[in-house]
């Protein structure tokens, strides 16, 4: 076999994966001093795998929901679980639910056995940082579900806490807003960041910045199940 070219080498993404390899696994620890259950995934394929044959499995859940989170779709996990017979599943994104069945399915993904999410923002020392509209999925993080999986890009971490709102306020809320315009939810909503991509602190009626949720520590220990995935993934 040939001796790879130095312009493969140059231009081979290995490096990358190992050093975020080792990004992750750091973040990891700290996850795990702050007494989440943590994971590393080497690919988004590696991350569906994992919750799909491990994670889901060890839950013994019987009821699952998730909210809009890109992740779960991008790797592939929400339609595998909607394949899955021996599950009930509050989905928010099911076609055809109208406003208030999807106010109702919010409600009842606080029940759940198991609930996914993606996250905003992870800290290097292992927090969660999200911000909701409605605050159904900061709550089901927070309490309700017997069990919660968040599913992270690596795209998601970030220095401290305040680069964490930084990055909420003035990439996520706006790219996030333009995604719910996109679909049709927003068509008539006049938030100023639709227009200028980046936040004002304002007063719209239609604000989509409302409940802020930091998670310093899973309570109780494990609860909080946080997959890392060495690929970039959501917004």
């Amino acid at each position: 076999m040939a001796e790879p070219s130095f312009r493969e080498i140059f231009t081979s993404r290995e490096p990358i994966q190992q050093y975020w390899q080792i990004q992750l696994e750091r973040v990891k620890n700290k996850f795990e001093k702050n007494n989440f259950e943590a994971f590393v995934a080497d690919s988004a394929s590696d991350a569906k795998r994992l919750v799909m044959e491990d994670i889901l499995p060890g839950t013994g859940a019987k009821s699952v929901a998730w909210g809009g989170a890109m992740t779960m779709e991008e790797i592939g996990l929400a339609e595998a679980l909607r394949q899955k017979t021996d599950l009930t599943i509050f989905d928010l994104l099911a076609p055809g639910a109208s406003p208030d069945e999807r106010m109702k399915l919010m409600k009842q993904t606080l029940t759940v056995d198991l609930y996914f999410s993606g996250t905003n923002a992870v800290t290097e020392a292992g927090q969660l940082v999200n911000l909701d509209m409605f605050g159904n999925r900061v709550s089901a993080i927070t309490f309700g579900p017997t069990n919660v999986v968040i599913l992270v890009g690596r795209n998601k971490i970030v220095s401290d806490l305040e680069a964490a709102m930084d990055r909420v306020k003035n990439y996520v809320a706006p790219a996030h807003i333009r995604r719910i315009v996109a679909i049709g939810l927003g068509a008539e909503w006049e938030n100023p960041c639709i227009k200028t991509a980046s936040c004002h602190n304002c007063k719209s009626p239609t604000r989509i910045c409302n409940a802020w949720s930091i998670i310093e520590k899973s309570f109780p220990v494990g609860r909080i199940k946080v997959v890392l995935i060495n690929e970039d993934l959501g917004v």
